[in-house]
């Protein structure tokens, strides 16, 4: 089984999250050449097809979801489903702290649903003229079902080169806390993710050209360019 956190890279983004600029009930609707988390392909280098239903409440900072894709573990593992439940807060014009939990879920035969687990994760984000900072932290106590605690660090920087043109950079470890449970290519505890993306919108639709690599010996894992192209409606 290849791993799994997200996003989101699979929650809303912090930009997204801010209740000013978002409707309370809203979808989007992703495609991509490939779905990566943390670096490692979910669907053994295939595109995916992903969807999101958010709703989002206004007056508190808080938000619920779900979201979707399609996944390839092997041996009839072919869907992800997540739901996730959190707060975004703007604790001043700069700093901002997104939090909430998260439950992943596969399916496909009966054997999927081993691999299911809860995640908490907390989100800090820093708006200046240099551009957007965040420093992200994912906790699971039972990551991918193994009884092994799990934590993900990431530090991302998104900044500006034109307008409606951007660049995200980001740098990530995933770490096992439990090595006689879970661990990554064959005995090492963590593993390191470095991305490297252009984002760009028109008519609509949001785009992201994307590469990224790990440290990682896996075919899944090796360096790769993953595109994406997603559309956002307010129901």
């Amino acid at each position: 089984m290849t791993t799994r956190q997200t996003l989101l890279a699979t929650v809303l983004p912090l930009a997204l999250l801010s209740t000013s600029a978002m409707a309370d009930l809203s979808t989007t609707v992703t495609l991509a050449s490939d779905y990566t988390f943390n670096g490692v392909s979910q669907t053994q280098n295939d595109p995916a097809i992903q969807g999101s239903l958010d709703y989002a409440f206004a007056d508190s900072g808080m938000y619920v979801g779900t979201w979707a894709s399609n996944v390839d573990f092997g041996e009839g593992t072919d869907i992800e489903w997540d739901a996730y439940f959190g707060n975004y807060l703007e604790l001043n014009s700069a700093l901002s702290v997104d939090y909430g939990i998260a439950y992943y879920s596969y399916h496909g035969e009966g054997h999927s649903s081993d691999g299911n687990y809860p995640e908490v994760y907390t989100k800090f984000g820093y708006a200046s003229s240099l551009g957007q900072t965040e420093l992200n932290f994912w906790y699971s106590w039972d990551y991918f079902g193994s009884g092994a605690g799990h934590v993900i660090s990431m530090l991302a920087h998104t900044f500006e080169i034109a307008p409606n043109h951007a660049i995200r950079a980001s740098f990530d470890i995933s770490n096992s806390l439990d090595g006689d449970k879970y661990t990554w290519d064959g005995s090492d505890k963590s593993y390191n993710h470095y991305r490297i993306a252009y984002q760009t919108s028109f008519a609509g639709f949001d785009f992201e050209l994307a590469g990224e690599n790990t440290s990682l010996d896996w075919d899944t894992a090796d360096e790769r360019i993953v595109a994406s192209i997603s559309r956002s409606f307010d129901l």
